[in-house]
């Protein structure tokens, strides 16, 4: 029998928990041909939402486009242009044909190119005969809208790993060229073009966005709450009620706490447990099934360990010990911090890390529930309790 609780992908209907406000908002904004950005820490629910909005939008009955972009591999130019042009052209075209004809169509005058070689042995739809320039980027862009034009139909562009565009090597270009398309799809007389932007580096994306402000009044930020501990605790409990296991309220909680309301972990830890277990889930399964999430992540949480300077470590140790202001002369010589000017170098390399970040207060936080959790309890064996 499969496990009620899924982690290996986005899930959508019954599988889906929480997030209704965050579904009613996206949903109104795309209503509007709106732009949306949404940014947070890996595997809490960005991709849920999406699809389980796009889901019930289908479901009210209303037409419309879907292109998936995704960016995780994302390193230059190229790369992201013809992963564009895949995201865009696949779901509405299926045939060699078809492709060359789109090519021919809408993108005349660039380097883009059907090559059916490239086609057999890449599976690209569209190749580059030469380097792109700005006018490819430009054309590539503006597809959506061509397209759009030419069903009579709404186009929702999603582009996950938004934050990938800042290693190519023409991101002040293609951020250029996306504000131009931005503007034109605002006030085009035809079918609505809207793009949802999400990233999982939540630095990165704080950088584009709040920083460097690209996009300002082009995109609107859709804030992504904390999950109802109660809406989990049922959650979990009737996924194992269903496969006839008991678990106390109280346990289950507990572990809900610990990872922070994560879902991906909640969902993994839960998997585990429900794995080891036959009839009732007592809590030395749990600290079995904790022990076994750990031992699965250890390897990439000392990854993350063994690439941090002797002076990071000391700053998210005094993280730990609930430090909020790192350069009184205090907190520089307790944890041997050097200096106030250091305190923001090391600052700085631990955001871009994508270990901790901060929020509206400046308060600092660690960006991965279970990390924060491994270095406490492991790495440093602090055994704090769990709030």
């Amino acid at each position: 029998m499969d496990s009620p609780f899924t982690y290996d992908h986005y899930v959508t209907g019954k599988n889906f928990i929480g997030r209704k406000v965050e579904c009613n908002s996206l949903a109104n904004l795309l209503e509007k041909g709106e732009n949306v950005v949404i940014y947070s820490p890996s595997r809490t629910g960005k991709a849920s939402l999406i699809q389980q909005t796009l889901f019930n939008m289908r479901v009210s009955g209303k037409p419309f486009m879907v292109a998936q972009v995704d960016l995780f591999n994302v390193r230059n130019t190229e790369d992201f242009l013809l992963t564009f042009a895949k995201g865009v052209i696949r779901p509405h075209f299926s045939t060699p044909d078809e492709y060359a004809s789109v090519v021919e169509k809408y993108l005349q005058g660039t380097h883009f190119v059907f090559d059916m070689m490239k086609f057999s042995t890449r599976d690209e739809v569209v190749s580059l005969d030469s380097a792109p320039d700005k006018d490819d980027i430009s054309a590539m862009l503006r597809l959506p809208q061509a397209l759009a034009s030419d069903k009579n139909l709404p186009f929702h562009i999603v582009i996950s790993d938004f934050q990938n565009i800042m290693m190519t090597d023409d991101y002040d270009r293609i951020v250029a060229s996306l504000k131009d398309v931005f503007s034109e799809n605002a006030s085009s007389q035809g079918a609505r073009v809207d793009f949802i932007l999400s990233g999982s580096k939540v630095n990165a994306m704080k950088y584009i966005f709040e920083q460097r402000k690209d996009f300002f009044r082009q995109v609107t930020p859709l804030p992504i709450y904390s999950f109802d501990e109660k809406e989990i605790v049922d959650y979990v409990i009737k996924g194992f009620t269903v496969s006839g296991k008991v678990i106390e309220r109280d346990l289950v909680s507990g572990a809900c706490r610990l990872f922070k309301f994560n879902m991906w972990y909640i969902n993994q830890f839960f998997s585990i447990c429900d794995s080891m277990s036959k009839g009732f889930i007592n809590a030395t399964i749990l600290m079995d099934a904790l022990n076994a999430v750990i031992a699965i992540h250890q390897p990439r949480f000392q990854a993350i360990t063994d690439d941090l300077t002797d002076f990071q470590m000391s700053l998210l140790r005094a993280v730990l010990d609930g430090v909020v202001k790192f350069s009184s002369v205090e907190v520089i010589e307790k944890y041997g911090l050097n200096s106030s000017a250091n305190v923001r170098r090391v600052k700085d390399a631990l955001m871009k890390k994508e270990v901790i970040s901060f929020n509206e207060k400046e308060e600092p936080y660690f960006l991965d529930p279970l990390y924060q959790y491994w270095i406490t309890n492991i790495f440093w064996e602090i055994k704090e309790p769990i709030r």
